[in-house]
């Protein structure tokens, strides 16, 4: 059986992480990677659908997300460009002094 003295605090040990993926914050992490990691959004990613059809012709311009925060704008138009090889811009309507 352990005792307390084999046991690490927790905030003991190794300070530095062990990779560049440690330090991103988790929603960082956590965002898709691909169209079939995208979920909750069926009626915009689903088979049926145009957007899948446009990102496999890789056939559309320019695009903007409108919506709340936390709502997949960012992570769905990572997602696209980079399934489509295309050039991917954030903007923040606040740092760009446009609110």
């Amino acid at each position: 059986m352990s005792g307390p003295a084999d046991q690490t605090g927790l905030f003991e040990g190794d300070a530095k992480p062990s990779s560049g993926e440690a330090v991103r914050p988790l929603a960082v992490r956590m965002r898709p990677r691909g169209l079939p990691e995208v979920i909750g959004q069926d009626h915009v990613v689903g088979d049926d659908c145009l957007l899948p059809r446009l990102i496999q012709a890789d056939n559309f311009g320019s695009l903007i997300f409108y919506g709340p925060p936390g709502c997949g704008k960012t992570s769905l138009a990572e997602v696209i460009a980079s399934e489509t090889q295309s050039k991917f811009v954030r903007i923040n309507a606040v740092l760009s002094n446009v609110a």
